[in-house]
Formats: structure tokens, C-alpha cells, sequence
């Protein structure tokens, strides 16, 4: 069965066009409904919390930088520890850990270093406890634009 306009009766033609009216309306209504229960949705216990004046407390980790030469020197702090003497840093890394915090490792490390070298003091860190290990570098000429 087919509907069409009543002018004209003879004409049985089928309508090509679709009524997009009672769909927009539809559409429309569930529109207005969603914005009116959007805030319902919210299930937020209501706290009344105290009122107190108190300072903001600064929770910046202490830094530790270590940098290694092309030699393979190692200076933690700007102070030379040994290059023969891991153990010197295993301890010097177990003081920052034990002096309260997460101290974080910045390492940076010559072009030129040994990866061995690198590796050694990776594996004091890890020994002495330091979790947060950062490798710092420099952007390549050109890159910051």
C-alpha cells in the first residue's frame, strides 16, 4: 500500500519523499530530557569540610645529578667520585635514599662515555635504592623553532 497526496485520486504514484518532521521532534525531546537529567547524574556525597589556614607544603623531590666524562669520571653533585670505586657510589646513592624522600637520579652522560660505564652506575643506583632515574639531554640544533 502505497500513500499518496489526496488532489488528485486517480494518480497512484508512490510519495518519494520521506516526512523527516516527527523524527526531528522525537529527537528534540530526547534532547531536552538528557540536558534536564545530565546534572542527576552526579552522585556526589556532600562533605562539609573544616575551614584552616595552613601553609602549602612544597613536595619537590630532591634532585641528585650525577654526570659522567668522556674519561668516565663520575661527579655526583659537582663532587669526582673515583672512577674505580663503584662502591663510592653505591653509598653516596644510599645516603640520598636514607635522607627521607624519593630523590630522583638526573644522569648525564658524555657523547663519549662507555656504556659500560653508564651501566655501572645504573646498577649502583639500583642497588642503593633509587627508583626514578632521569636521562638528561640537549635538543638537536634546529629542533626548538
Amino acid at each position: 500500500m502505497s500513500f499518496g497526496s489526496f488532489d488528485s485520486p486517480g494518480v497512484t504514484q508512490p510519495m518519494a519523499e520521506i516526512n523527516t518532521t516527527p523524527l526531528v521532534d522525537v529527537m528534540l525531546v530526547l534532547l531536552v530530557i538528557f540536558i534536564i537529567t545530565a546534572p542527576l547524574f552526579h552522585q556526589a556525597v556532600p562533605v562539609d569540610l573544616p575551614k584552616v589556614d595552613a601553609t602549602r607544603v612544597d613536595d619537590k623531590p630532591r634532585v641528585l645529578a650525577v654526570a659522567i666524562d668522556g674519561e668516565g669520571a663520575v661527579y655526583v653533585d659537582g663532587e669526582r667520585i673515583d672512577a674505580k670505586e663503584v662502591h663510592g657510589l653505591e653509598v653516596r646513592f644510599a645516603a640520598a635514599v636514607a635522607g627521607g624522600g624519593d630523590p630522583e637520579l638526573h644522569l648525564r652522560a658524555d657523547r663519549g662515555t662507555r656504556y659500560e660505564r653508564v651501566t655501572e652506575v645504573l646498577a649502583a643506583a639500583q642497588k642503593s635504592g633509587l627508583a626514578k632515574i632521569a636521562f638528561v639531554t640537549e635538543a638537536p640544533q634546529g629542533a626548538g623553532r
